[in-house]
Parts: C-alpha cells; sequence; structure tokens
C-alpha cells in the first residue's frame, strides 16, 4: 500500500524542526524529503520543488497567529458576534448581492442554497473579498508544515495540494496569496478545497477566487451542498430549556444533528418557534461571560455551515448575518432603492 506524501515524511521525522527555522526550506531535510515525494509521487520536477521551496522563507509572524490566544479558554458569544453583525458588514453585504444578484440566484437554484447564506460567509471570511490576506502561501503554508509541530500534518498536506493546485491551474506556485493559514481569496479556500470544491461558476474556463467573485459564490454553495445542506430545510431555531435539562451533557454530545423530537422533548428543551421542525437537532451554546447563556436547536444545515469552519459561534455569526441581509435586502427592494 501507498504510504501518502504526509505520511512518508512524518516517517522520516524530518518536519517540525524549529531550530532550523533560519535556513533555506530547499536546504532542509524536510524541504529535500518534500521535493523528493512530490516527485515520486506527482511527477514533479524535484528542481522546480525545490526553487519554489528556495524562495519561500519562514514567517514567524504566521506562527504567531497559528497559536491559539491566552484567551482561547474564554468564549464570548457576544464579542463574537459583534466582530460581524454591524452596519458595515450589513451594508457591505446588501451592496454585494445587489451586484450578483444573478449569480446567487443561479447558485441558489443550482444548488439549494440561499442567497444570504452565501453573502454571509464570504461576508464573514473576507469582508466581500476586502480582506484576503497578503500573506504569500508557499512560505506561510512551509512554515507551519515544517516549524509548527502541532499541525504540521495539516498543514504539509496543504502544501502539497498547493503545488497540485498551481499545476491544474498553470500558475507559478509563489503566486499564492491568502491568509496566514494557507486560505485564498473571496471564499478563504485552502487549496485541497480548491481542488475538490471550487467551480468555474462564471464559465470562462478557469477558476479564480482573486478577481471572480463569481467563482466564489458557486463554489461556496457547491462546498455546503456537497457537506449535506439540504434545499428548503431550517438552519436553527432559538431553544428554551426547563430548570432539569442537562445542557451540558447534550452540548458536549457534539456538534452533529443526531438529537429526536423526542429526545429533545424529553429533555426539558422547547423550539422557541411556532412551527418547530420535526427532525433531529443538536443543542448549541452561544455562552457569554457574565450574561445568561443563549441556547438554539441547530439543524443539519447548521452543521453544513461549521463543514466550513468548525465552530457553533462561526456558525451561528453566518446564520445571523444572513437573517440580517436578507431583512436589509428585502427592505431595500420594497423601496425601490
Amino acid at each position: 500500500m501507498k504510504r501518502t506524501l504526509v505520511a512518508a515524511i512524518l516517517c522520516l521525522g524530518l518536519i517540525s524542526q524549529p531550530s532550523l527555522a533560519g535556513g533555506s526550506y530547499a536546504e532542509r531535510p524536510e524541504g529535500l524529503s518534500f521535493a523528493t515525494a512530490m516527485q515520486e509521487k506527482h511527477g514533479f520536477n524535484r528542481d522546480d520543488v525545490l526553487a519554489a521551496l528556495g524562495q519561500a522563507h519562514h514567517e514567524p509572524r504566521v506562527i504567531e497567529l497559528i497559536r491559539p490566544p491566552a484567551t482561547a479558554g474564554v468564549r464570548s458569544w457576544q464579542r463574537y458576534r459583534a466582530r460581524f453583525l454591524d452596519g458595515k458588514r450589513i451594508d457591505g453585504g446588501v451592496a454585494f448581492w445587489q451586484t450578483y444578484a444573478a449569480a446567487l440566484q443561479k447558485a441558489a437554484e443550482q444548488y439549494g442554497v440561499p442567497p444570504e447564506i452565501i453573502v454571509a460567509i464570504i461576508g464573514v471570511e473576507t469582508f466581500y473579498g476586502r480582506n484576503t490576506g497578503n500573506f504569500e502561501t508557499v512560505s506561510a503554508l512551509a512554515t507551519l508544515a515544517f516549524d509548527y509541530p502541532p499541525r504540521a500534518s495539516l498543514f504539509l498536506g496543504e502544501l502539497e495540494q498547493l503545488f497540485l493546485l498551481a499545476r491544474e491551474q498553470v500558475r507559478d506556485p509563489l503566486s499564492y496569496y491568502g491568509s496566514y493559514a494557507g486560505a485564498i481569496g473571496y471564499p478563504q479556500f485552502l487549496p485541497s478545497s480548491i481542488r475538490n470544491y471550487a467551480v468555474d461558476f462564471d464559465g470562462n474556463g478557469h477558476i479564480d477566487f482573486d478577481n471572480e467573485p463569481v467563482d466564489a459564490i458557486g463554489s461556496v454553495a457547491n462546498y455546503l451542498a456537497r457537506h449535506g445542506w439540504v434545499r428548503g430545510e431550517p438552519v436553527a431555531v432559538p431553544a428554551l430549556l426547563s430548570p432539569e435539562t442537562n445542557a451540558q451533557a447534550l452540548v458536549d454530545a457534539g456538534i452533529e444533528p443526531v438529537l429526536t423530537p423526542e429526545q429533545i422533548a424529553a429533555a426539558g428543551i422547547v423550539a422557541a418557534s411556532s412551527n418547530p421542525p420535526a427532525a433531529p437537532a443538536t443543542l448549541v451554546d452561544l455562552a457569554t461571560p457574565g450574561a445568561p447563556t443563549e441556547y438554539w436547536l441547530g439543524y443539519r444545515n447548521f452543521y453544513a455551515i461549521t463543514r466550513y469552519n468548525k465552530s457553533s459561534f462561526y456558525a451561528m455569526a453566518v446564520f445571523e448575518l444572513a437573517r440580517a441581509l436578507r431583512d436589509q435586502y428585502t427592505s431595500v427592494a420594497s423601496n425601490g432603492q
């Protein structure tokens, strides 16, 4: 059985050598091993891979940003929410929606994902393309693959995917720029997600997340659909808990919606909705220090959003921004603006 490139390099113990962080990645043992593996597994010219790695550089700022903050254990839903639910983000989203209304409607019809959800994800990720990141992607991924042991395996795989993506798109791998974690363009897809889920939605023969928002729109919708989005189904509804409800045990059971309506009722949970969905759900806790915890029931489409970012805070921010965008967009349209 063939070992993956990541497994092969891990086995050799040739990644994550922070003491060598000042040297050229093309001269370090793990860089040499990566180039050899890319040649053997994917038919790359080893010297070409080394040439790219030789131009990459260690990014100390990437390491700083990827490390969990000192306050990582203190969750604050209200603080998190405030980052994305403001007038500028809502106004910008409505403007984006108006500009790309045809593409958003096409995506909704083809993939079943409402326009406001697509716009909200792009809004949360990059403020509608304004903040896509300015880290050179080979350098960012090489830094994380070779100099950050806790997540080396993940980012080594993404470095591999970036070289494959560049070959497919006939681009210099060093021409990609994005976030400190290697996410690219309007939708902030990692290289593996671009290769697996990106679509040429404008039909011009290539996928461009830097300059073509229509490709991002179709790709976000395709990503959600491929991860279980169900057309016309709900995302989440507020939940009321009885004093006897063991909320923490239900939250700890995980984000996947597996609680049946009967189990929800037996646990003392009531959906605060006039017509609650008769579907499996998960209990979502939105905690803020010093304030009562908000509880919601998250359904299959809530779970699909967490496949984009595995955080209930993230999914709820997308959902609430989407609702605000829908309200504002509808209001603007009804006033003929």
